[in-house]
């Protein structure tokens, strides 16, 4: 089946093609809920949640970009949702308990890719990773997660700045990244 065939049957509630595009997309979807969830059990919970979501709103898509990302965003919306309804994102940890770890910015990307840390983001809580995953992964400026959560700008930037630490510093205890080495300076002698 076609994409534009699927759409149309479920325009149509036809539940062979309401069928074929939860197989065709659900497994990527699974994930992105996996990410926002505490458990195997929400991110099924949100999972569901969010193809009800798709399969009622089917006639706002209007064929302006993609398809999938199109249901990816009532996806991540669907497991903010959940969070804010169930009070699990008021979970947060100070930072005097994450450790301060300086990140560079540039070693972000290249780090996320990887499945190991994946599995270290699920451990940062509730808070911590779903600014994280709304800003790095997902593209949302801190504007728009603060919208979306209901708090402050400033606060999104700073869960962000604090959940990038305790990544880190999981990833290091891990062994799945290196401490950064102090640097050596010319002009003092003493190493930063």
């Amino acid at each position: 089946m076609t994409e534009e065939f699927i759409i149309a049957g479920c325009l149509h509630n036809d539940t062979a093609a309401q069928r074929e595009l939860y197989n065709r997309y659900s497994p990527k979807m699974l994930a992105v809920c996996y990410r926002y969830a505490q458990n195997r059990e929400d991110a099924e919970d949100m999972l569901q949640e969010g193809f009800i979501k798709v399969f009622t709103q089917m006639h706002t898509f209007q064929n302006k970009g993609a398809f999938e990302g199109w249901i990816r965003r009532i996806i991540v919306h669907t497991c903010i949702n959940f969070l804010k309804k169930y009070k699990k994102f008021n979970d947060s940890v100070d930072l005097a308990n994450a450790g301060y770890i300086h990140v560079k910015e540039e070693t972000m990307p290249s780090i996320m890719q990887a499945k190991q840390v994946s599995e270290c983001i699920r451990i940062l809580p509730v808070g911590y990773k779903t600014v994280l995953n709304l800003y790095a992964i997902e593209g949302y400026s801190h504007r728009e997660i603060a919208e979306m959560l209901d708090i402050e700008e400033s606060t999104s930037r700073s869960q962000y700045t604090r959940a990038k630490a305790m990544l880190e510093g999981i990833l290091i205890k891990k062994k799945i990244l290196e401490k950064p080495k102090p640097r050596f300076s010319w002009a003092t002698g003493l190493k930063k």
